[in-house]
């Protein structure tokens, strides 16, 4: 009989498996968000060997736009915020992904295209029912 206190079923889930979800958690709240504001959310977590998209969304008519969204969740400040952590690096690699993304994707029918392109953050802080999520349009 086992008396550790290290059974499987009893051990914290891995640091990395936490950010996981809460990543994922993240991009969860970001798309209902967008989608609450009218946007329709085309991909997700759209990999290439240039990087990766969390979110890619579309807004209509009258003025259409395709926005390339990252994502960035904290349970807190203590490292800095989560806008924060998206560096001008990370900011290079979701350019050059949203360009291979277009590369692979056609304009949809109609006179706009895609229409305008920009790039959002949203910032995912907090834990639960008082989590923020906070939109940076054209943040880069």
């Amino acid at each position: 009989m086992s008396t550790s206190n290290d059974s499987p079923n009893e051990r914290a889930e891995p640091p990395v498996r936490r950010r996981l979800q809460a990543g994922r958690w993240g991009e969860d709240l970001a798309a209902e968000r967008y989608r609450h504001d009218g946007y329709e959310v085309i991909d997700r977590n759209w990999s290439c060997p240039a990087g990766e998209l969390d979110l890619v969304v579309r807004s209509g008519a009258p003025h259409p736009s395709l926005v390339f969204v990252e994502v960035k969740t904290r349970a807190s400040d203590r490292f800095g915020t989560p806008a924060e952590a998206v560096t001008v690096a990370k900011q290079r690699r979701v350019r050059r992904a949203a360009g291979a993304w277009l590369a692979v994707h056609q304009d949809p029918p109609g006179p706009r295209g895609w229409g305008a392109v920009r790039f959002d953050v949203v910032a995912v802080s907090g834990v639960g029912a008082d989590a923020t999520v906070e939109i940076f349009r054209h943040a880069f």
